[in-house]
């Protein structure tokens, strides 16, 4: 009997992890676009996993029958690892770990000896200072400081009970998830001869301005250059979607394919609005943008401008 997706991860939350851009408020535009292109019951790829929160909606919500998670920092592979395939010792680390600076303290010494560690104890490592830092960044300041003084405690994101649920209802779908921890190129390379036709790849490459302060692997010019060389050019049975901050230097990467500009409401350092595009293979039919996602908590809607091809 089939799982019913939708009630096995609810309606609303349906990753464990925070993650900077917020990029999982774009669930339900890339929804339409599976819907428009008929995609569904189809893959959908993810080279840069990272929260997986698109992953896991259009999954939960049977729109697709298989994703395919890789991410090759190895904090967050060994998380999606952990969830995956040590879910019961996962979630008492969850449960148990007491929420505190000498906690916390232990947490990051894991991840500055991560070669020292299992996947296990990396993966716990990452989700606990992904919901105790700020912006849920793994280079990040601890909530409320090392004093603990502030409105906000280390603990304001760490629902122990909740997060729980999520971990051990993304498990219960682990037939129908692909984890893997390549290089993303190296992925798109091996994956894109071998997987259906009826498969939606999303891309979303660290920020290019912004990406060394956010990420533990960051890009350089030539590593956004070579993505955008193999996915216009080699990436041709499948449809794709790549996103980024909007930078002049990513335009002139995908110049002349399909794009819209738009702006997400996001909280990494600062609660902001930030400039984002989005890129499309030619061979799939977009949809308007607006109704993605908030940009901001009166209108909930996404601002869009549409360039031509």
């Amino acid at each position: 009997m089939p799982i019913a997706k939708s009630e096995v991860l609810g309606r609303r939350h349906y990753t464990p992890l925070r993650y900077p851009g917020g990029k999982g408020k774009l669930a339900p535009y890339l929804r339409q676009l599976v819907i428009a292109n008929e995609l569904d019951g189809g893959d959908y790829v993810e080279p840069y996993a990272g929260g997986a929160a698109i992953a896991l909606e259009l999954l939960a919500q049977g729109h697709v029958a298989r994703v395919h998670i890789n991410d090759i920092s190895r904090p967050v592979h060994s998380f999606w690892l952990s969830v995956l395939e040590h879910t019961e010792e996962l979630c008492r680390l969850v449960r148990d770990t007491p929420r505190t600076v000498e906690a916390w303290d232990g947490q990051k010494k894991v991840m500055l000896r991560q070669a020292e560690h299992d996947p296990l104890t990396v993966g716990f490592a990452t989700f606990f200072l992904n919901r105790t830092n700020r912006s849920g960044i793994l280079n990040g300041g601890i909530i409320g400081g090392r004093e603990q003084k502030g409105a906000w405690k280390m603990d304001a994101r760490y629902n122990a009970s909740e997060l729980v649920r999520r971990i051990k209802a993304v498990a219960a779908l682990k037939t129908n998830i692909v984890l893997t921890g390549l290089d993303a190129l190296a992925f798109l390379q091996e994956g894109a001869s071998r997987w259906p036709e009826r498969t939606l790849i999303y891309l979303d490459p660290p920020y290019y301005v912004k990406g060394r302060d956010l990420y533990y692997q960051y890009y350089r010019h030539d590593d956004h250059q070579r993505i955008a060389g193999f996915v216009r050019s080699e990436v041709t049975r499948q449809r794709w979607i790549v996103s980024y901050d909007d930078a002049p230097e990513i335009r002139d990467l995908y110049s002349g394919c399909q794009q819209a500009a738009y702006s997400i409401a996001y909280s990494a350092r600062s609660a902001r609005q930030g400039a984002e595009i989005m890129f499309f293979s030619d061979n799939l039919d977009i949809v308007p943008l607006i109704g993605a996602g908030p940009t901001d908590r009166q209108s909930r809607r996404v601002g869009v401008s549409r360039a031509p091809k």
